[in-house]
C-alpha cells in the first residue's frame, strides 16, 4: 500500500485524508509533504485543524511571509491545505482563501561541458561517478537517480527504464556507451564490495536494502564542485539543466529533448533556449548590421 503511515498512532481525521490521497493516485512523497504541512499549520493553531476559520489561515499564510518562508514551501502548503479543506473536509468556502505566492521567474544554473567534466572527475568515488554520470549523461532528476534499479539498465536497447517519475509516469532515457561503460565500472566495483544484488538498487545506500538517498547525493555534487573549483551553485538538478542544455547547442530537436526530460509541456523545456550561449551568439546584433553599414561593408547574417 503506498499510503504514508507511522508507528504512532493516526488520527481518524488524518487516516482520511490519506485514504483520500491514495484513492487519487498521490505519490508516497506527495503524501508526506501534504501530511507535513497541515501538522504545521495545525501546530501554528494549537487546536484541530477542522476547526480552523478563515481568519485563522489568513494569519498562517501571513505568518509564513514574515519568517521569510520561500515561495515553493508557501505554494506547498497551500497545496496541502487546498486539498484538506477542499476534499477530506469538504470546505471549499475555506480552501478558496488559501492564496498561491507568484514565483520569481528565475534562469536555471547551467554548467560549461568542461565544467561538467571537471566535477564528474572530481565525484568522490566511482559510485557517485557514475551517479551523477546519469544525472548528467541521462538528464534524470536526483529522486529518479537515487531509486534506479539494476534492471532499469537495458543495455541491449541502450535505455534506462526510469519507472514512476515525476507525475508518476514511467518513461525510457538515453543510455550512451560512455554512460553505460560507466556504469559497468561502478557494478564491477559494487560486487567487488558486496553491496550489489540481482533485481537490487542500482546505487545502494548505506544499507543495501535501501536506494542511495536525495541527501547523499546533494553533498556529493557540493563536494566535487568544491573539489574542482567551480564557484557556480550546483546541485544534482544543475546537471540535468546542463544536459539539456547541451543537447539543444548540440541542434538536438527540443521536442526529442522534451520526451528526454519527461516534460509534459514544450513550455517547460524552452526555458533552456534562454540559458543557450550558442542560441544567442548565433544572433546578430542590430548594432552590428549598423556598424558594418556604416563602414560600407556587408552587414553580418
Amino acid at each position: 500500500m503506498d499510503t504514508v503511515t507511522t508507528a504512532a498512532a493516526v488520527s481518524p481525521l488524518r487516516q482520511r485524508m490519506q485514504h483520500d490521497m491514495l484513492m487519487r493516485g498521490f505519490g508516497r512523497h506527495t503524501q508526506q509533504d501534504y501530511i507535513r504541512h497541515v501538522r504545521r499549520f495545525t501546530a501554528f493553531l494549537g487546536r484541530p485543524p477542522d476547526t480552523a476559520t478563515a481568519e485563522d489561515l489568513r494569519r498562517f499564510q501571513l505568518f509564513q511571509h514574515d519568517h521569510g518562508l520561500s515561495a515553493a514551501t508557501i505554494n506547498g502548503a497551500v497545496s496541502a491545505l487546498r486539498f484538506f479543506y477542499a476534499v477530506t473536509l469538504r470546505r471549499r468556502d475555506l480552501a478558496r482563501g488559501l492564496v498561491p505566492m507568484r514565483r520569481p521567474q528565475t534562469l536555471p544554473q547551467v554548467l560549461t561541458v568542461e565544467e561538467a567534466a571537471r566535477l564528474l572527475e572530481a565525484a568522490p568515488g566511482i559510485k557517485y561517478k557514475a551517479a551523477l554520470g546519469v544525472a548528467y549523461g541521462a538528464g534524470l532528476r536526483v529522486s529518479e537517480v537515487a531509486h534506479l534499479k539494476l534492471d532499469d539498465i537495458d543495455s541491449k536497447r541502450m535505455l534506462i527504464r526510469v519507472e514512476q517519475g515525476k507525475g508518476r509516469k514511467d518513461r525510457n532515457a538515453m543510455l550512451s556507451p560512455q554512460l553505460l561503460e560507466l556504469l559497468r565500472m561502478w557494478w564491477r566495483e559494487g560486487k567487488r564490495r558486496g553491496v550489489m544484488f540481482p533485481h537490487g538498487w542500482l546505487f545502494p545506500g548505506r544499507s543495501y536494502t535501501d536506494p542511495i538517498s536525495s541527501r547523499q547525493l546533494h553533498r556529493a555534487v557540493q563536494e566535487a564542485a568544491e573539489t574542482a573549483g567551480i564557484r557556480k551553485r550546483v546541485s544534482p538538478h544543475t546537471l540535468r539543466h546542463s544536459f539539456a542544455t547541451h543537447l539543444l547547442e548540440q541542434d538536438v530537436d527540443i521536442r526529442v529533448i522534451q520526451v528526454l526530460l519527461g516534460h509534459a509541456k514544450i513550455d517547460t523545456t524552452a526555458i533552456y533556449t534562454k540559458v543557450s550561449t550558442r542560441t544567442i551568439q548565433a544572433v546578430a546584433s542590430p548594432l552590428d548590421r549598423i556598424m558594418a553599414l556604416m563602414e560600407g561593408k556587408a552587414p553580418p547574417g
